[in-house]
């Protein structure tokens, strides 16, 4: 793509567009190189925030670490069971996000957006960077609660350092409306944007994943504020450009296949998946990526044909410490000899208990010529993720069809005005559409019609309305695998699938951030010294806690 050239040198140098201004002009002067330009390509900004969602390596340790060990998805790694499995507080873990982001995306967004908001030949560039702004920031507040919005990065343009923590409630009434100003604005025939790694400029699709984004913001809300809730959802149903309806519509950021590597480089270069490559980790054979019992038994279970296409038991001792290459897979050998997947419990290491293991007829042919090889293999029942997901060039996920269909099919079950489809209709499209996510994205085997049709025969979406509800947002924490922070907010929101504490599997001794799972994370310790007056303000409307069990505005489920 022609993107990649030219922005990926830009990246190294974007983030570094905005130094504070010295009074003295002497040193201003001095700091000044006459060789740099004044501002930057908006399009560029761009590029570098979209990037940065997955590409930032010290970021995407918040999701391995905390988010996917309070989504249950992953366990048994010594970095997701030490932080998330065991709710053990952290405070510069918790920061990433608000470390990584405020300065570089939001500050990029915000100037590009400035800069370009009375230019009338940049309108276009200047509606997808609004989108982009709202999409990140929804991040950030899913994740803390109130925090700096509106003037968030605005340090440079207006030098307010110390911006006020916007409540979540203003922050999200303003989402609606800045993404139906954005989509308003855009118009055919002014310029082109030529720095956008999702959809390539394509200003239809821009339009429909702004209007998407207000769907999930609205049943986000829809249980604090009901009826705003049902009027913007069925607005953004309505509105210029429609919705994302099919997975060419789908919001992924393209990363490239650059190699893995932990050196100090890799955390100021973006061109590759942050997230898969942590989740190959530093030290793969002996820190693999083991799936969660409840996300692996949920699967295997029901039957569901994405259980082996997403976990496989692989043997790592012949493993490149570079890529998921040269690994040993013993899961259909296991399934022929009816040996038990030991899948890790919540708050368990992988060694915590120890399997008990058997000898494999794959691993004793290989040992034959290689004696370094043990035949009998313990760990190795116990469920890992798929190669699949292991690459560098897997998309970021931003917002999928797949999402939206289980949107309508619970929009639909309250009652609201979507149109003519049934629940029981959008909850069967959007199970079909998360299983072809998987095969036309990150190249697993593609479920045929009749390994679907057996499974929905199995798992159909219930008779009571609860029941209909716990089954719509099952699938969706199932789809959103591979957007764990969505992932998480939907939990929190929906109350499905109801999760069980570690502490209900016997690690509450050793549970130090509380037995309870956390519904927030932590602000940065920091911001109590640089930003005082408006941090302490913020914790007033929290009951004067920085505590990760207060729950955020939105989340009123119990």
């Amino acid at each position: 793509m022609n993107y990649k050239q030219y922005y990926i040198t830009v990246l190294l140098v974007v983030s570094a567009l905005f130094i504070g201004g010295c009074s003295d002009e002497y040193l201003e002067n001095l700091n000044t190189d006459p060789s740099k330009a004044a501002t930057i390509d908006p399009n560029a900004q761009l590029t570098t925030a979209q990037l940065q969602t997955y590409g930032d390596l010290g970021m995407v340790e918040i999701y391995r670490n905390y988010l996917y060990g309070f989504n249950q998805h992953l366990m048994g790694s010594w970095n997701t069971t030490n932080y998330g499995g065991r709710h053990t507080v952290d405070n510069n873990e918790m920061s990433r996000m608000w470390t990584s982001f405020y300065p570089n995306a939001i500050k990029n967004l915000t100037d590009g957006v400035a800069r370009t908001a009375d230019d009338s030949s940049k309108v276009n560039i200047n509606s997808a960077m609004r989108i982009y702004k709202v999409y990140m920031m929804s991040l950030i507040t899913d994740i803390y609660g109130d925090a700096p919005y509106s003037e968030a990065g605005m340090g440079y343009l207006e030098g307010k350092f110390n911006p006020r923590y916007d409540t979540q409630e203003e922050i999200y009434y303003d989402f609606f409306t800045e993404l139906a100003a954005a989509v308003d604005a855009f118009e055919n025939g002014k310029d082109r944007i030529t720095g956008d790694v999702i959809f390539d400029g394509n200003l239809t699709k821009w339009k429909k994943l702004a209007n998407s984004l207000r769907l999930r913001f609205a049943m986000r809300i829809s249980d604090v504020e009901p009826e705003k809730a049902q009027e913007e959802f069925q607005k953004a149903l309505q509105a210029d450009g429609g919705i994302m309806e099919s997975a060419d519509d789908d919001a992924l950021i393209q990363y490239m296949a650059v190699a893995f590597s932990f050196g100090q480089e890799a955390y100021s270069d973006f061109r590759g998946n942050a997230l898969s490559q942590l989740l190959f980790g530093n030290d793969p054979a002996n820190n693999p990526s083991y799936l969660c019992a409840t996300f692996f038994n949920q699967m295997y279970e029901t039957g569901d044909p994405r259980t082996f296409r997403i976990a496989r038991c692989y043997y790592d001792g012949l493993m490149s410490a570079t890529s998921p290459d040269n690994r040993i897979d013993l899961t259909q050998e296991m399934l022929d000899k009816g040996i038990a997947f030991e899948a890790r419990e919540p708050g368990a290491y992988s060694w915590e208990p120890w399997p008990p293991g058997y000898q494999s007829d794959i691993l004793s042919e290989l040992a034959e010529s290689n004696p370094s090889i043990d035949p009998f293999v313990a760990r190795e029942t116990e469920p890992k993720l798929a190669n699949n997901f292991l690459k560098g060039d897997n998309p970021g996920v931003v917002m999928t069809s797949a999402e939206v269909k289980f949107l309508m099919a619970e929009a639909a079950l309250k009652g609201w005005n979507i149109g003519g489809s049934t629940v029981e209709e959008l909850y069967r499209q959007g199970v079909r559409a998360s299983m072809d996510f998987l095969s036309d994205n990150y190249g697993t085997e593609v479920v045929t019609d009749e390994e679907f049709d057996t499974y929905i025969a199995d798992n159909g979406i219930g008779y009571t309305m609860e029941k209909k509800k716990e089954a719509i947002n099952t699938q969706a924490w199932m789809l959103h695998f591979t957007n764990p922070n969505e992932g998480w907010a939907n939990v929190r929101r929906s109350g499905y699938p109801r999760l069980q504490s570690p502490a209900e599997y016997g690690f509450e001794q050793f549970l130090t951030g509380g037995s309870e799972i956390p519904v927030r994370l932590g602000y940065p310790v920091l911001e109590s010294s640089y930003n005082k007056e408006n941090y302490e303000e913020a914790l007033g409307r929290m009951g004067g806690t920085n505590s990760w069990h207060n729950t955020v505005w939105w989340d009123i489920t119990k």
